[in-house]
């Protein structure tokens, strides 16, 4: 009888002594991350049967359970993932925000000041102080784009060194999922949960969630299995595959991720990854810094060229004067095709397939990468997709989409090739001239009234817009036929004999020759109304006159207001680029932290199911205390009824 009852005592103490032993673990692991509060399951034991009934036979611990819930574990995991993705990008664009600086940090207004050089150029074309200033305010302006180019390949560089980083993260942990798999198969086969190894592998898996989006499928055996981008597996029960960095295989120059599942490599498309910081490094490397350098690269090119055209169609201060032309001023970044990795190759392993860029019109670039490929709705041609907006258009081997001509030769059907008309135009941009006497700031042609004029005309400018001119040395000769604006021409050579002649008829605000005709190359415009018989002769610029002459100057000025990008001036444009990186930035931000409250909240709702709350703990201490001191209580009277029945007995 008395044994009975102090069975009953130390099974009871032996409970509580559980509980308080498990309420002692939840307290010092309140502050460890990813702990999930646990507690001692107490049954009751199996009465005894009696002819009066069933006697108790006091408690047993049947368990110690973690305090856990699946589905808030999982949303916390992929609020991670989401919130580290946005975070990640965040502070990639951050850093590209840097290169399209504002007021005089900024490439804008390094353009400007390099053309608005030329307004004391176009007063004083033979000074060569203000020649010196021109190319001064060159160099800046093209050091500033080599700067932007090489700040942007910085930041490529830099991503990769993130990503190979959390690379070998991943790597890491997915091994560490492993090992914690392979350990909880083994303990669960003692029947019990291994509760802190669980929780150790939730930390793990919450880690990894900061890196890539993972999904999860839990098998029978108390191991999981977790797959990344669309269906991938990254662990599978107490196996791990591992990531690597490799060259894209549109372009090496950039970064993708691949699994190595046993001998196969797949690459995992970004857009597949879901969240986690490698999918923000993905986005930015993929689309902001590719638009970042186009940004870049549009405005270098269309300065560039445009300024490279002009100063060919002008006149130098070297020897002999009134003959040599200017040469480029600028150097800068040419167009660039990169084949596809999977393109067809030939028996040394070279491309089978080609493309050749040439830049036919840089006033009508867009700030894009294109992709290449067999058109299929139209066979032997050449489907072209601008990636920024998804545009297409179909081509044959060759042909001329946004102001580049596209020349494709031997490429093979199912080959695709990423264009990059502008993307690589600020790397290298430097200035060639160092002469002041090389710049152009001579017109070729002249214009003058004949003394006889009765009419008001006079020249209010003269443009040319070709180099070479079509006839060098030749001069035009423009005579009015009547009141009303119309004109005969003539084209003279050197000799004075006939090569063209012409009609045309001038209306006020009109150049002469009215598009689309040319007669030498040249657009004249007048202020003032001429009259029948007034000439108007454009002829080569005389040596004499080449010092003083500031034609070229004037129209290099011109194109400080002209629309050389995306149909906006330089400022404008450039004005347009940072407010597209500036919108880019301020949606991250939004979206950053909209994405950490989110996980933030996710977190708290499994922290509130599963973390452990001190004021409780210390409630169960002091109930537990009390019940393991009444439990004392039971086996003290126990052990006094055993004495006092030895005692009876031993009389």
């Amino acid at each position: 009888m008395a044994s009975a009852l102090m069975t009953i005592g130390v099974k009871a103490m032996q409970a509580n002594y559980a509980a308080l032993q498990t309420t002692g673990h939840n307290i010092a692991n309140a502050n460890v991350d990813g702990y999930s509060r646990q507690s001692a399951t107490l049954t009751t034991a199996p009465g005894q049967f009696t002819g009066s009934g069933y006697l108790g036979r006091g408690v047993d611990v049947s368990s110690v359970v973690r305090a856990h819930d699946e589905f808030l574990t999982r949303e916390a995991a992929n609020a991670r993932s989401l919130a580290a993705m946005d975070t990640a990008r965040l502070e990639q664009l951050r850093r590209l925000e840097t290169v399209f600086a504002g007021g005089e940090a900024g490439l804008g207004h390094a353009a400007g000041q390099f053309l608005n050089a030329f307004v004391d150029l176009g007063n004083r074309p033979s000074d060569p102080a203000a020649r010196q200033v021109v190319l001064g305010r060159a160099a800046d302006l093209a050091a500033r784009f080599a700067g932007a180019g090489s700040a942007l390949d910085q930041m490529q560089a830099a991503v990769g060194a993130e990503l190979r980083a959390a690379v070998g993260r991943v790597n890491d942990l997915a091994r560490g999922i492993a090992e914690a798999n392979q350990r909880i198969a083994a303990q669960r086969g003692l029947g019990q949960p291994a509760n802190d190894l669980l929780d150790e592998r939730e930390r793990l898996i919450a880690q990894l969630s900061d890196l890539v989006q993972v999904s999860r499928v839990d098998a029978g055996d108390g191991t999981l299995s977790l797959f990344v981008g669309g269906g991938q597996r990254l662990v599978l029960g107490v196996g791990a595959d591992t990531f690597s960095v490799e060259a894209d295989p549109a372009d090496p120059s950039r970064f993708a991720i691949a699994l190595t599942e046993g001998s196969l490599k797949r690459t995992i498309d970004e857009g597949s990854l879901g969240g986690g910081s490698i999918a923000g490094l993905l986005r930015f490397q993929n689309q902001d810094l590719v638009d970042g350098r186009n940004l870049v690269g549009r405005m270098a090119t269309a300065i560039g060229a445009a300024v490279n055209e002009q100063q060919a169609r002008g006149l130098t201060l070297q020897p002999p004067l009134g003959t040599i032309a200017g040469s480029d001023l600028f150097e800068f970044g040419g167009p660039q095709a990169q084949a596809h990795a999977t393109n067809a190759r030939g028996p040394g392993g070279a491309f089978l397939g080609s493309v050749a860029l040439t830049v036919t019109d840089p006033y009508a670039l867009a700030a894009s990468d294109y992709e290449l490929r067999q058109d299929t709705s139209v066979p032997g041609n050449w489907l072209v997709t601008r990636l920024t907006d998804g545009t297409q258009v179909s081509i044959a081997n060759g042909g001329v989409v946004d102001g580049v001509q596209i020349s494709v030769a031997g490429a093979q059907p199912g080959d695709r090739f990423l264009l990059q008309p502008v993307g690589r135009a600020a790397a290298g941009f430097k200035r060639l001239l160092d002469d002041p006497r090389d710049l152009a700031a001579a017109a070729p042609l002249v214009a003058r009234q004949a003394p006889g004029n009765t009419g008001t005309a006079s020249v209010a400018s003269l443009s040319v817009g070709v180099a070479p001119l079509p006839v060098p040395g030749a001069t035009a000769r423009v005579t009015f036929t009547n009141d009303t604006g119309s004109y005969a021409w003539d084209l003279l050579d050197g000799g004075g004999n006939l090569l063209a002649s012409g009609t045309g008829l001038w209306q006020a605000g009109q150049p002469i020759p009215a598009p689309p005709v040319d007669i030498n190359g040249f657009s004249l415009r007048l202020a003032g109304v001429p009259r029948t018989g007034d000439i108007l002769t454009v002829e080569p610029t005389p040596a004499a006159a080449v010092a003083t002459n500031n034609g070229n100057a004037l129209q290099m000025l011109a194109l400080r207001d002209a629309a050389l990008v995306g149909g906006r001036s330089i400022a404008e444009g450039y004005g347009q680029a940072m407010a597209d990186i500036g919108v880019r930035v301020q949606g991250s931000r939004s979206a950053a932290d909209i994405s950490s409250a989110v996980a933030a909240q996710a977190e708290q709702a499994r922290a509130s199911q599963s973390g452990v709350n001190l004021d409780e703990e210390a409630a169960r201490l002091i109930q537990f205390q009390q019940s393991y001191q009444a439990a004392a209580k039971v086996l003290q009277v126990a052990q006094s009824i055993l004495e006092t029945l030895l005692s009876t007995a031993g009389r």
